[in-house]
């Protein structure tokens, strides 16, 4: 019998016995390493740029502008692990994806840990809860209950959201966002093309989840303009995005150095262009066989993009509704009283024809 057997004679009394976690530095940076991987390499940064353009009208805290913007970043970083792996990428901002260096389950792992970090740090933000001691009916334990929230006395401002429920508004966005996520990868793998209003709802869902959570995060840690509704500017932004990325993807050749030419052909994704496409034609298959055939050369894609450019106007119809939605983002910063860092940031993201 093997020497240190023994060891396991009084084992449950060890377990009960209190300690410190045995988790150290070392694996907690192993575990993080596709995280770590991906962030090395940042993005275009838009969502930062969103949350200090609203920040000009709710004037969050410092502190918890701070809280905010990690919570996020951490929830956007960890959607992206995932997402790479659902779509089979290859690129992520001009590097290969983290799942092709660290392999699919300890990438999955990390990005599920990213998403628990970032309720932990959620925990910041949660309002100041005051214990006192009963008055005449304290027990004889001199028993302790909540006092008044400080967000909630008179002096405070009351607010559109609750600053109550931030694990509420975190966890309703991540399930819309999955509800998108989820229409996204059923069209693509039963390749069953959405109509415009359906996927124009999914897009809401998706890319404006991750906004919605920034926004509604503010809008409950505001200490201005607290009773105003910024979440429709959100979904119409966060919609104008995504649609603005679809045209990208088949037209920019940034597009092509940062993720490869024209990869959404090559996932089988039903972007905004290849639904108009399609629906504009419906007769004609040919956009149909190549989503189905998920083209990695570029000879189809080059084939399906003159298709969609000359023959459907795809791009061109893209253009107009892009015109439109920013026209209206435009309109709304006017009435809500102007936002320059707004109305920059949304002619940064303005496509010429």
């Amino acid at each position: 019998m093997h020497a240190n057997i023994e060891r396991y004679d009084s084992f449950l009394s060890s377990l009960c016995a209190p300690s410190s976690s045995t988790w150290t530095e070392a694996q907690e940076s192993a575990l993080l390493e596709p995280y770590t991987y991906i962030t090395a390499n940042p993005g275009k940064k838009v969502a930062d740029r969103l949350v200090e353009g609203f920040n000009l009208w709710l004037n969050v805290p410092k502190d918890k502008l701070a809280v905010i913007i990690r919570v996020v970043g951490l929830l956007h970083d960890a959607s992206l692990l995932v997402d790479d792996i659902e779509d089979d990428s290859q690129l992520r901002r001009g590097i290969p994806v983290a799942h092709k260096i660290y392999g699919v389950p300890q990438t999955i792992n990390t990005a599920n840990y990213i998403y628990f970090l970032a309720y932990q740090e959620l925990s910041a933000l949660r309002p100041i809860v005051r214990r006192r001691a009963c008055d005449s009916s304290a027990g004889p334990d001199n028993s302790f209950r909540d006092d008044i929230s400080v967000a909630e006395k008179p002096n405070f401002p009351k607010r559109l959201i609750s600053n109550h429920d931030l694990d509420l508004i975190v966890n309703d966005e991540l399930m819309s966002l999955h509800h998108g996520q989820g229409l996204d990868i059923l069209w693509r793998d039963t390749l069953r093309c959405p109509t415009e209003d359906e996927y124009v709802q999914m897009v809401k869902d998706k890319t404006g989840g991750l906004l919605r959570i920034a926004v509604k995060l503010m809008m409950a840690c505001a200490t201005a303009n607290t009773n105003v509704d910024y979440v429709p500017l959100c979904n119409l932004i966060g919609i104008y995005y995504q649609i603005r990325d679809d045209y990208m993807n088949l037209q920019n050749d940034q597009y092509t150095n940062s993720k490869g030419f024209a990869e959404d052909l090559s996932e089988g994704k039903f972007s905004f262009p290849i639904v108009h496409g399609i629906l504009e034609q419906p007769e004609n298959q040919l956009i149909m066989n190549v989503l189905q055939k998920r083209p990695k050369t570029p000879t189809l894609k080059h084939y399906a993009i003159e298709h969609l450019r000359n023959t459907t106007k795809s791009f061109d119809y893209t253009l107009a509704v892009l015109k439109k939605l920013e026209q209206q983002a435009n309109r709304e910063l006017e009435r809500l009283g102007g936002n320059p860092m707004l109305s920059a940031l949304l002619d940064k993201l303005h496509v010429d024809a």
